[in-house]
Formats: C-alpha cells, structure tokens, sequence
C-alpha cells in the first residue's frame, strides 16, 4: 500500500522560509516523479513544483519561482520542499504527490499517489 506522508508545515512570518517532507512508502520511490499541490480555502487546488525520478529535472508554478526549491533523495524515499521568502498569499494546505511516469507532471489528474497534507500559515 502507497503511502506518502507529509510533515514540517506551521506557522511562519512573512519572509521566513519552511521545509516540507514526504516520506514515501509503498512504492519504488526512485521509479516515481514527486510533486507538491497546494489549496487555499475556496481556492483549486494548485501545482507547486514537481521533480522527475531519473534526470530531477524540475518544475515550478510561476507563483513560487525563485522561492521554492523542489528535492529528493531516494536513500530516505523522501522529496521535500525548501520555501524561502513566504508570502501570506503562500498560505494554504501542501498535498505531495506521485506518479509512476516519467517526465515532469504539472497536473493534479496524472497524480495517482496523495499524501493527507500539511497546513503552512504564512502571518503578515
């Protein structure tokens, strides 16, 4: 059974930075490209940045370019995402996500592996 494991998320000012972790199990981690969704209240739920398992090519929504930056090391079977410069507007709940296909994958409906989420509260 597939499981994939969020942690790190909290509260943080304007400007300072988190970590999340997914810690994958179930799977061949390194056979899978690994994504990061996110969804504020009323909002879609929308691509944040995913990495593929062979080359890490990666990719990034135009809203976290430059600020967020997607990894992985497949000895832990874990990705994770380093956010620096958090805005409020960053707020929201971050879902990580897999799939068994190669290339990067920025929709939310290729993505056949979620995680429960964590909540990231970013205060003005």
């Amino acid at each position: 059974q597939v499981q994939l494991v969020e942690s790190g998320g909290g509260l943080v000012q304007a400007g300072g930075s988190l970590t999340l972790s997914c810690a994958a199990s179930g799977l061949t981690f390194s056979s899978y490209t690994m994504g990061w969704f996110r969804q504020a209240p009323g909002q879609k739920r929308e691509f944040v940045a995913a990495i593929t398992w062979r080359t890490r090519s990666t990719d990034y929504g135009d809203s976290v370019k430059g600020r967020f930056t997607i990894s992985r090391d497949s000895t832990k079977s874990t990705a994770y995402l380093q956010m620096n410069s958090l805005k409020p507007e960053d707020t929201a709940v971050y879902y990580c996500a897999a799939v068994l296909k190669s290339g990067v994958r920025t929709s939310e409906r290729e993505y056949g592996h979620w995680g429960q989420g964590t909540q990231v509260t970013v205060s003005s």
